[in-house]
């Protein structure tokens, strides 16, 4: 191995509830600096805890003291992984550090169990959903679901579902890296405390949004939250 290539810092990259890693294919890392990795999500086992999930996971990452960066759900794993692996930097884009984040609907979820009636096979519909589709928004709309969202196990779903609303987290890691956007309907911002805010970022702003990210991700995984008190031009609440 090439002293350039020990000298990689190798990122992992965990989609969000029911995508596939395609949601990353417009990220961009200088190539001399960093290897991306994407993770994909497993089917649970039954009745698997988060914790166990979150430890399979850490047996398709083979690399040591890297990179975790989880979009929504995906964040959630990526700070269970954090508890039991090093990493030299943990960075959630729209997503919750803890569960005074949840918005009122999912707690009310939590506390009631009515997350158990959610239809958890509506994505069974979304190729049909794109055949149906009368107008051009609809149609595109719909293509988009079918090529990110492509994780349709309904035993899948429902875990992920429970996992999400019941999450049990009350200390947030003091390292992280919070980047949420002020549009964002499934977390909203007015829930959410100490993150970076991209201005008119929306829930799925790592595929509309990825010139931000482009951007700002470099110096964000190098740096930490210096970047965030040297950089004006980054917004922090």
């Amino acid at each position: 191995m090439s002293d350039s290539a020990k000298q990689l810092i190798h990122v992992y990259f965990m989609p969000g509830m029911a995508a596939n890693p395609s949601i990353f294919e417009f990220i961009e890392l200088p190539e001399d600096q960093f290897k991306i990795h994407w993770l994909k999500w497993l089917i649970p086992a039954h009745n698997e805890s988060i914790k166990d999930y979150s430890k399979r996971i850490i047996e398709n990452i083979h690399h040591d003291n890297i990179v975790l960066i989880g979009v929504s759900f995906g964040g959630v794993i990526v700070q269970e992984i954090a508890k039991y692996i090093k990493v030299q930097r943990l960075i959630i884009i729209s997503s919750i550090k803890c569960r005074d984040e949840l918005p009122k609907k999912m707690k009310f979820a939590s506390k009631t169990g009515i997350y158990k009636l959610l239809p958890i096979g509506l994505l069974d519909y979304i190729d049909h959903l794109e055949k149906v589709a009368v107008n051009d928004y609809l149609k595109k709309r719909a293509k988009l679901y079918r090529q990110y969202l492509s994780v349709r196990d309904k035993y899948y779903l429902s875990w992920a579902i429970q996992n999400m609303v019941n999450w049990d987290c009350t200390t947030v890691n003091p390292e992280i890296i919070h980047i949420h956007g002020d549009k964002d309907i499934v977390f909203p911002i007015k829930y959410i405390t100490d993150a970076i805010v991209v201005k008119g970022g929306t829930h799925v702003m790592i595929i509309n949004r990825f010139r931000w990210f482009n951007k700002y991700l470099p110096d964000l995984i190098l740096k930490g939250r210096k970047v965030i008190e040297n950089n004006p031009k980054i917004i922090k609440i």
